[in-house]
Order: C-alpha cells, then sequence, then structure tokens
C-alpha cells in the first residue's frame, strides 16, 4: 500500500482489466452517448418545429409551446457540452450541471406562468398550486445559482 509521502505514480490501482482499456471503453462509451444526445436534440428541433407549425392558435399557444421547446433542447445540448467536456477535462463539471438546473426550473417557471395566464376558469386549488410551483421552482433557481456563485469562488481560491 501506498504511503501519504509516496510520489502519485507509486499509487497502484487494482483492477480486473488494465486501466488504460477500462478508460479507453470508458472514453468509446462517452462518444457513443454524445452521439445519442445530438440525435436526441435534432429529433426534438425536428419535432418542436412541426409541433410549432401545427399549434393553433399560434400566438400565444405556439409561441409557449416554441419556447419550451427550444428550453428543452438547450438542456438536452447542454449536457451533451458536458459529456463532450469530459474528454477534455477527465471529470464532470459542478458548474455545468448546475447551469442545467437552472435552465429547467426557469422552463418550468415560463410554462406554469404561460398556463396561469392562459387558462381562464381555473379552480382555486390549482391556481395555489401554481403559484405554489412558481414559489418553489424561483428558490430553487436562487439555490442553484448561488450554488454556482460558491463554485466559482472556490475555483478562483485555489
Amino acid at each position: 500500500m501506498a504511503k501519504k509521502d509516496d510520489p502519485p505514480y507509486a499509487r497502484v490501482e487494482k483492477s480486473i482489466l488494465p486501466l488504460k482499456y477500462v478508460d479507453m471503453i470508458e472514453d468509446v462509451f462517452h462518444g457513443i452517448l454524445a452521439l445519442a444526445l445530438l440525435g436526441i436534440a435534432i429529433g426534438a428541433f425536428y419535432s418542436s418545429i412541426h409541433r410549432v407549425i401545427d399549434t393553433e392558435p399560434f400566438f400565444p399557444n405556439g409561441m409557449i409551446q416554441g419556447i419550451n421547446d427550444i428550453l428543452f433542447i438547450v438542456i438536452i445540448l447542454e449536457i451533451l457540452r458536458t459529456v463532450i467536456s469530459r474528454f477534455t477535462d477527465g471529470v464532470y463539471q459542478l458548474d455545468k450541471f448546475l447551469i442545467i438546473g437552472v435552465i429547467a426550473a426557469v422552463r418550468h417557471i415560463l410554462t406554469v406562468g404561460a398556463s396561469l395566464t392562459l387558462q381562464t376558469g381555473k379552480s382555486d386549488t390549482a391556481f395555489e398550486r401554481a403559484v405554489i410551483e412558481l414559489g418553489l421552482n424561483a428558490l430553487i433557481v436562487i439555490a442553484l445559482v448561488f450554488a454556482i456563485f460558491m463554485s466559482k469562488a472556490a475555483h478562483r481560491n485555489r
């Protein structure tokens, strides 16, 4: 067993397969996942274009659906960027996942807010639930932005 003062090359990890093969298999798998995410993003874009064109009335329903779909595609592309950055940095980066969370929460806020303004005759219970959802998502956004700030501050202090 390597001691605390030993140089890094003195530490040997034991594995059934040599680590270089494990790393190579992992890289191939990440490449396949990146291609799958790209295909999903292209399919989502194609589907959203058709959905926006077919939605009646275009204003406001089609526009709201289009914005929702675009933000979903942005989330997919951010996940793709995170997988690709795994190749260059060797690790997943916390900041990228936090940004994906912010985008997802903002997307949900926009969706709930749009449904509140478009739907008339909502029951008091449904309205209260939607307002609580908006508040919770706003708190989630604030918490995630604070986490991004803390993460960036920690990187600056290194």
